[in-house]
């Protein structure tokens, strides 16, 4: 049952190191913006209409809360089970669709353009999560989880490997650029964009994956630079200016539920514990400094001193 705290600094928040000190607030706590939700995914922040998105794919929606208001209300329904969302550099929504089977951008008139349905002539899996960078090329992850059931998706044969894909739309042209991580799942770029990570979601235990970038289109040095260990489940992530890993995290024990934050060498940092599993967050807010965390059936969020990475 929540409960927000009676007092300051909030308990909930923890330092796993002195070097997360800095990052905590004093006087902010955890706040639940929303709830009865199914399982809530993919947060993204429009601060030019101060406004949340978040999908809730069991329910085949998007929904949307206003920071003015403080309102929940549907921004899309059915939303084909979108899942992880982004903007791209001209603002708009990109989403991965399990229920299509694609990758979309919504135009600021509201259609929606198809920007991946399929490769080498077959359809893809559920895409799952993406970033857009700076260049404009759209990253993400096609695991087939969308595919297992009617749940989160609709149940069908599988027709390609679960592949990292990146998608350049000035040329039309869809690669693979990693075709061997197990459940490839969250992704992120350091804010330099010189190292790629990825959550591999069906190893065991569960890893995020760090990855040089090359020419700004190549992977290399693979290496593992987080172990979760046995109950340890990371999801959807996003980068802070410092280079930071804020990772949705849960499932095992009640205990782990909530963000575990992780320097840029893997080193668990800090905490924030929620009594729900999170699945994934984003920083938000006038400033980039407030993080927003979609936990399984509710909506929370908390302002700390650093804002989310942006493009370099």
């Amino acid at each position: 049952m929540w409960q927000p705290t009676p007092s300051y600094p909030d308990p909930s928040v923890k330092s796993l190191r002195p070097s997360f000190d800095k990052y905590r607030l004093t006087l902010a706590a955890v706040e639940r913006l929303a709830t009865g939700l199914r399982w809530a995914e993919g947060p993204v922040w429009f601060g030019d209409g101060r406004f949340l998105l978040v999908s809730d794919i069991p329910n085949n929606r998007i929904v949307r809360w206003d920071e003015e208001t403080g309102q929940l209300s549907n921004y899309r329904a059915p939303s084909n089970y979108a899942n992880g969302h982004i903007r791209d550099r001209q603002g708009r929504l990109v989403s991965c669709e399990h229920g299509g089977r694609r990758v979309t951008r919504t135009e600021h008139d509201g259609s929606i353009t198809v920007l991946v349905d399929g490769y080498d002539g077959k359809r893809l899996n559920s895409p799952n999560d993406l970033v857009v960078k700076s260049d404009d090329t759209v990253w993400f992850t096609d695991p087939p989880f969308g595919l297992l059931g009617d749940y989160e998706g609709n149940r069908a044969p599988q027709e390609l490997p679960s592949n990292l894909y990146r998608f350049d739309p000035a040329t039309g042209r869809t690669t693979v650029v990693e075709d061997s991580i197990e459940g490839p799942n969250g992704l992120a770029f350091s804010p330099d964009e010189q190292i790629l990570y990825v959550v591999e979601s069906r190893s065991a235990p569960r890893r995020i994956l760090a990855y040089d970038v090359v020419d700004g289109m190549r992977l290399i040095r693979r290496r593992v630079l987080i172990d979760a260990g046995p109950q340890g489940t990371p999801d959807g992530f996003r980068i802070d200016e410092d280079g930071n890993l804020w990772c949705g995290w849960g499932m095992g024990s009640p205990e782990l539920d909530g963000v575990l934050v992780h320097n840029p060498a893997g080193e668990p940092i800090g905490r924030i514990a929620l009594p729900e599993r999170c699945a994934n967050l984003c920083f938000g807010g006038r400033r980039r400094n407030r993080l927003f965390m979609a936990a399984s059936q509710s909506i929370y969020a908390l302002y700390v001193n650093t804002r989310g990475a942006t493009w370099p």
